[in-house]
């Protein structure tokens, strides 16, 4: 029996692709463009392995993978992004993933890296540097709590990640589902966590911990 596996990248052709590549070996059981979606499919559909990008809209990869992780442990998450910072490497394999692959490799290295993590094995890209060789030390490396927000709620970094990428109250207030007011008691909460007086300085606040990319 084929394994199956869950898409989740917020451009469309980048899916089409993707689902092509994969579908000749394994089940492609469907797509997402965002990272609720994905959550809402995967606890759904059950997936053996999601490929996921690291930035997506509503909920990046990270904070999803991380939540992902949590609910449903042994799925096998892989990314596939052209974030090679080291920090995003390194929050990546803290929140669970078994794999990460750079957007400009060779098709068959994500088919590789998926073969690994089936397997219960670790794949970096040769794209990341130095970082491939040493990410079997993460646990000593930059704490991901720190580069994502710190000790925020995953509310805040909710609020915070669509702030950053320049939503209006009444946008989030829909996106969330929460009211206005909430959503304003929110952003005065992470402003006095957080020390700062302006959107402009929330935004950076989030491209400097990777909540959103610049």
């Amino acid at each position: 029996m084929r394994k199956s596996v869950l898409l989740a990248d917020d451009h469309a052709l980048m899916l089409e692709g993707l689902s092509r590549l994969l579908s000749d070996e394994y089940e492609v059981v469907g797509s997402a463009s965002n990272g609720h979606a994905l959550l809402e499919k995967a606890e759904h559909l059950k997936p053996d392995v999601v490929v996921l990008d690291v930035g997506m809209p509503e909920l990046n990869g990270i904070e999803t993978a991380r939540r992902l992780n949590r609910a449903m442990p042994w799925v096998k998450i892989v990314f596939i992004t052209q974030q090679l910072d080291p920090a995003y490497l390194r929050a990546a394999f803290h929140a669970g993933a078994s794999a990460y692959v750079a957007k400009q490799s060779a098709s068959t290295e994500l088919i590789f890296a998926i073969r690994l993590a089936l397997e219960n094995r670790y794949y970096v890209t040769p794209h990341a540097g130095g970082e491939a060789a040493n990410y079997t030390r993460f646990n000593s490396a930059i704490n991901p709590s720190e580069l994502f927000g710190g000790a925020l709620t995953p509310r805040q970094r909710e609020v915070l990640q669509m702030v950053a990428e320049g939503r209006t109250t009444k946008e989030i207030s829909a996106a969330l589902g929460i009211s206005p007011k909430t959503v304003e008691y929110h952003r005065n909460c992470l402003m006095d966590q957080l020390g700062v007086r302006t959107t402009a300085e929330l935004t950076r606040y989030a491209v400097a911990r990777g909540i959103v990319s610049a």
